[in-house]
């Protein structure tokens, strides 16, 4: 658009004609992936929300997930509720706008599913609330996963991602570490598949526990996958790091993941390995 009059001028009619036609143009219109840094239209991506260039898996809410990964969901303890022993300043507002957001009570969606005649124990983390740290309703909802698929004699898969630990919860968050990996060891001891699917991002004390504890450890393509984060590990080593290290392909390389699966395949992948893993 030609902002200036015939002396070369920039008008006000040209400024306000040009803001008019700056506000007609709709928010999120494009989306470029954090990974290979490709710019799509956001209308572009399909449901399962990836990077069309590397296979980049954008965050998602569990229940987007949800959509196109079983084909039946029964969901477990939507009546746990989070109390703010500690009185942090915001907590309960943060809570409730997250909760309000998601459709959810707490960052993890857990429930019994199926994907073809496989049944099998289901949790998804939510990185869109508050960043799927890992709270006391959190912890005790995967407990009570892992602790129903061991009553029942039911494999568990779970797809993880979190910030880490929810510092408005303090120690009690830290705690949950430990409740999880237990109720992961007795399904594991009563002879029961567990498979993790690590999405962006899983770090800090979820990846230090139940995100690593799994029989099978699958990823999505350049999850982020860390305990602490980069600038922790630069200052704490007086030294860069490469930007790739926390990579799910970095991890892959080094044996701590076992595949890396693109979320277009992986509802055939799971229902393989339950079908013949367990």
């Amino acid at each position: 658009m030609n902002l200036y009059d015939h002396n070369n001028t920039l008008t006000a009619h040209h400024i306000k004609a040009d803001r008019e036609a700056d506000a007609k143009v709709p928010d999120n219109l494009w989306t470029k992936c954090p990974k290979c840094e490709t710019t799509v239209l956001t209308d572009d991506l399909d449901q399962y929300q990836t990077c069309p260039n590397c296979f980049y898996g954008f965050r998602i809410s569990a229940r987007q997930r949800l959509n196109w990964l079983v084909d039946q969901f029964t969901e477990f303890d939507t009546d746990l509720q989070t109390t703010d022993l500690l009185n942090f300043p915001g907590y309960d507002q943060k809570l409730a706008k997250a909760q309000q957001r998601t459709k959810l009570n707490d960052s993890v969606l857990t429930g019994t599913a199926m994907i073809g005649q496989e049944k099998f124990g289901l949790g998804i983390m939510d990185p869109t609330f508050i960043i799927g740290s890992l709270g006391t309703v959190t912890g005790e909802k995967i407990t009570r996963l892992f602790e129903r698929s061991t009553e029942q004699e039911l494999p568990v898969v779970l797809f993880t991602a979190s910030g880490g630990a929810r510092m408005q919860e303090g120690i009690m968050s830290l705690m949950q570490m430990a409740k999880v990996s237990a109720a992961v060891k007795r399904h594991s001891q009563a002879g029961l598949l567990y498979v993790v699917v690590l999405t962006d991002p899983t770090t800090g004390g979820v990846t230090a526990s139940f995100a690593m504890q799994g029989d099978i450890t699958l990823a999505e393509p350049h999850a982020l996958v860390g305990f602490a984060g980069r600038r922790v590990i630069e200052q704490m080593m007086h030294q860069k790091i490469p930007r790739d290290l926390q990579d799910a392909e970095t991890l892959l390389s080094h044996g701590f993941i076992d595949r890396i699966v693109r979320r277009q395949d992986e509802k055939q992948t799971l229902q393989w390995l339950l079908k013949y893993g367990g």
